[in-house]
């Protein structure tokens, strides 16, 4: 039944090398995903540990050992890279352990963070008040940040479906009711045509949608997939309405 099908687009071969090719790139575009994901995860979790933090150190406890015991507490990959930063870090000072800590985590939040900590050792500033400014200040970025990307993904999500599933299979239902194959139209080169014409628009509307969301650098991996997509349900679309 798989060779059938394949042998059914025989005269548009474009769309299978495409499909492969966009199957091997996708593999490239799934680790992107992944780190970003873990980073958001990190960067969420970050006032929360601030504010733990401002209350240890309000306290009347250290800065390390409070940064040790909310890093044993905190769950998820921040309490983890924090506690196994600091757990290693008898060998070396303080400062250095942070300063690993943070890159370890790869957030660009947590870098600043741990700057400004630092600072505010060396200048013998308050912690507390610190820490607790700089929680409030993170969480009220992270919430519009989040805001910001649910709303733009649900918009660029909406630009792929149109162009790259909605746009084509509507096209093919027209074609192939008015024109059927089976009457005997011979719109060989117009399908090949207007195949081609998807896989441009496809590729345009993923790149608009990557843009949209900030992640055009990770988008080109699928530009591929979601071009033969779109010449897939096309030309499937035709042939199984005009028979």
């Amino acid at each position: 039944m798989i060779f059938d099908f394949l042998e059914a687009f025989n005269e548009n071969s474009l769309v299978l090398y495409l499909f492969v090719i966009g199957i091997a790139c996708a593999a490239g575009g799934i680790p992107p995903m992944i780190e970003r994901n873990r980073r958001r995860g990190i960067e969420n979790q970050l006032p929360g540990l601030l504010e733990s933090l401002s209350d240890a150190v309000g306290a009347g406890r250290g800065l390390q050992e409070a940064m040790l015991e909310q890093g044993r507490n905190t769950p998820g990959i921040l309490g983890k890279l924090l506690s196994e930063t600091l757990e290693s870090s008898h060998a070396s000072s303080f400062d250095a352990a942070l300063s690993a800590f943070a890159s370890k985590t790869r957030s660009s939040q947590v870098q600043r963070v741990v700057v400004l900590i630092d600072t505010a050792m060396e200048q013998d500033a308050p912690l507390q008040s610190i820490l607790s400014d700089l929680a409030m200040d993170y969480e009220r970025l992270n919430d519009l940040m989040n805001k910001r990307e649910t709303e733009l993904a649900g918009r660029g999500i909406l630009i792929i479906l149109f162009v790259c599933i909605g746009l084509p299979v509507l096209i093919a239902f027209i074609v192939g009711l008015f024109a059927p194959a089976a009457s005997g139209f011979q719109i060989a080169n117009f399908n090949s045509t207007f195949s081609t014409f998807f896989a441009l628009a496809s590729a345009t509307g993923a790149m608009v949608s990557g843009r949209m969301m900030g992640r055009a650098r990770d988008m080109l991996w699928w530009i591929p997939l979601w071009m033969s997509t779109s010449m897939l349900l096309y030309l499937g679309a035709v042939k199984m309405i005009g028979g």
